[in-house]
């Protein structure tokens, strides 16, 4: 990608979004961005949830400007994403972390994000975690992100956009930009390194509570192959010919049991029952969004 005028950016926004929640923030940071400055030219966002997006190699340049989103699983990036992650260009481009958790704890999330972000060559200049409707549960969480959700994001992106033009000022051309960007220390954010290990459910007693091979069932009896769960699954686990068998990985991100319309998908592990149960009784406050610049 070639550069651009000084003062212009192309401007989206990238993720992986396996309910729709955080695309639903991101959208709306990249929307609001591109409202608050002339600056940005807003281009077609870039959503690698299904399978066959992140078989592509994503390069960038220093006129790119990417609001990065990714949902937070056990305290962390999703480990999956891990190898595509791995494979992105940043070619200089300004990032803008953004990780969405279910009213429990970001964790380390953020800072994991922001440091592969780093190392994959992008400069990260603000970041935020926002709260979306647990993947496990219609009652956690429910409904964000909501209308307050949103208004705080259209203002963490007009704060955001500020930012990246006084850095553009500051730099005074492309050229000066560049150098301001590459002695920039990247975002403050929470979070500990080393990064810790991924959350383990526990129960009352301490005990941990193992769900990695947990899998939602079929009813057959409810299911009518609409085929709404094939495209919904991001790890390609459920097949065209067998619509609402996961028949593979299944990361509980839960966009096959929360898109299906007829409700043929459910869950009967009683760890898993056990952790949901857990987790809507022990964090039934309204967390707010947490916001870096």
């Amino acid at each position: 990608m070639g550069q651009v005028a000084e003062t212009e950016f192309r401007l989206r926004g990238m993720f992986f979004s396996g309910t729709g929640t955080t695309k639903k923030i991101v959208t709306a940071v990249a929307d609001g961005m591109g409202r608050s400055s002339d600056r940005f030219s807003r281009a077609e966002d870039i959503d690698f949830t299904p399978p066959a997006a992140r078989e592509q190699t994503y390069r960038f340049g220093r006129e790119d400007v990417l609001v990065f989103g990714v949902p937070v699983i056990a305290g962390r990036v999703p480990n999956v994403l891990l190898p595509f992650l791995n494979t992105l260009e940043g070619g200089g481009a300004i990032a803008i972390p953004v990780v969405l958790y279910g009213n429990r704890n970001f964790d380390d999330a953020l800072i994991e994000l922001r440091n592969i972000l780093e190392e994959r060559g992008f400069h990260t200049v603000a970041a935020a975690a926002f709260i979306g409707e647990h993947s496990f549960s219609r009652i956690l969480a429910a409904g964000r992100p909501d209308e307050q959700d949103l208004q705080i994001a259209a203002d963490f992106a007009k704060a955001a956009a500020a930012r990246i033009e006084e850095l553009a000022s500051e730099g005074g051309s492309a050229e000066g930009l560049a150098r301001v960007l590459d002695e920039l220390e990247p975002v403050r954010v929470d979070g500990q390194e080393p990064i810790r290990p991924y959350y383990k459910p526990r129960d009352r007693k301490g005990n941990h509570i193992n769900i990695l091979k947990v899998k939602p069932k079929l009813d057959p009896d409810k299911c009518t192959g609409c085929g709404i769960c094939v495209d919904a699954c991001p790890m390609g686990s459920i097949k065209a010919e067998a619509p609402g068998v996961v028949d593979g990985i299944c990361i509980k991100c839960c966009g096959c049991e929360k898109k299906c319309p007829e409700g043929a998908l459910y869950f009967d592990d009683e760890g898993y029952l056990y952790h949901k149960r857990e987790l809507e009784l022990g964090y039934p406050d309204r967390k707010e969004p947490n916001l870096y610049l």
